[in-house]
């Protein structure tokens, strides 16, 4: 299970590339926009990582007394 977040490491590259080569057409600044929205989406996948990881502790039940 450890193993499986490293999947969306080339997703999220390719998704990136694609998504900066529908806005320019010369290399540079396809890369640089691509970085750009690399960084936007590991950013927003670790927001939501932080969010369902708080609500999974106030969810799920402490230890038995």
């Amino acid at each position: 299970m450890t193993g499986d977040l490293w999947y969306a490491l080339p997703l999220i590259v390719a998704v990136s590339l694609v998504y900066a080569a529908t806005r320019h057409e010369a290399p540079a600044p396809i890369l640089r926009h691509a970085l750009r929205a690399g960084a936007w989406i590991v950013s927003f996948m670790a927001i939501i990582f932080v969010i369902l990881f708080l609500v999974s502790l106030l969810v799920s039940p402490g230890p038995s007394a």
